[in-house]
């Protein structure tokens, strides 16, 4: 586990390099973007010189890795305000999402992998292949569209097409989390719930099981105390990515939704080419996802009593 925790750290820090060059080496001028098009040349060198945009790119990194470690990655190029001031609170509110998604999704998944696998070649079983068949085919914004065709239009007409909200706080009008989140949580069965199935299937065929069932254990037991618990390991692996794609990708559903998140952020900051919201964001997600997946990892030892002892 030391291993995984020192390897994500050396993975961050190449995030951090390889997203901090390749964004200073965009084309167009950063200066002349927060000035305008009518901006006098001695205007922008000005400028330029100001924001420390002639340093060397080795300069510029360390000073921004410096203050990025000590809890200040800059000001916003385009409004002046802190890069935290500005992205934790739409963190915030992509977090909020992604915990209702995890709280209704994985469970959802789980129950139907379960189920499907009691069942083999039933027609709950083909159900739900068939469907997460289909889902997988679709992108996430389709998936969205069909919903707010459903819900937000004349059809029904029932929720808000839109997640804009007076406040920017999506808890103060909880309406407008349920079309992202539906459509999030459609997203992640199929993945999460034909692992559980793959999972259990292997499970309830091997030989231990099988003895639980000659020692006439009642079959309810023989699942829940026995398969179910052996075959949650890959399916909580599939959980960790499930929940590292959520945060970097919602990107996606933010924009159809105009969710005031994290992707929404991220969308507006490359629009505007205000380089260090982009390069904040993005190592907020590769920080979410190193760190979903030591958490996946941290709950596969604790449900799989063979890892426990080898630690």
């Amino acid at each position: 586990m030391l291993f995984r925790l020192v390897a994500g750290i050396g993975t961050l820090f190449l995030v951090a390099v390889v997203v901090f060059f390749a964004t200073s080496i965009l084309p167009g001028d950063v200066a002349r973007v927060i000035l305008g098009r009518l901006a006098t040349d001695e205007a922008v060198a000005a400028l330029r010189e100001s924001m420390g945009l002639n340093d060397p790119l080795v300069v510029q990194f360390g000073r921004w890795l410096g203050g990025l470690l000590g809890g200040d990655p800059g000001a916003s190029l385009i409004s002046g305000v802190p890069v935290l001031d500005y992205v934790i609170p739409r963190l915030a509110n992509t977090l909020i999402l992604v915990a209702f998604v995890a709280v209704i999704g994985i469970p959802l998944a789980i129950v139907l992998g379960v189920s499907a696998a009691l069942r083999p070649r039933s027609v709950a079983d083909w159900v739900v292949n068939t469907a997460s068949i289909v889902i997988a085919g679709l992108p996430e914004f389709v998936i969205g569209i069909l919903l707010i065709v459903l819900f937000s239009t004349g059809i029904l007409h029932l929720l808000p097409a839109v997640s804009i909200t007076p406040t920017g706080n999506p808890i103060a009008d909880p309406v407008v989390l349920v079309l992202p989140v539906a459509t999030l949580v459609i997203v992640i069965l199929p993945y999460t719930g034909r692992q559980m199935r793959a999972s259990m299937l292997d499970v309830l065929g091997t030989e231990y099981i099988e003895m639980a069932r000659l020692r006439g254990l009642r079959e309810s037991r023989v699942v829940w105390n026995h398969a179910i618990r052996n075959g949650l390991a890959p399916a909580i692996q599939a959980a960790g990515l499930t929940l590292a794609f959520l945060l970097g990708g919602t990107i996606v559903v933010e924009y159809l939704f105009q969710y005031p998140g994290i992707g929404m952020a991220l969308n507006d900051a490359v629009m505007q080419r205000d380089m260090p919201v982009v390069q904040f964001v993005v190592v907020i997600m590769a920080s979410g996802y190193i760190l979903f997946n030591l958490l996946a990892d941290v709950l596969t030892v604790l449900v799989t009593p063979k890892l426990r002892t080898a630690q």
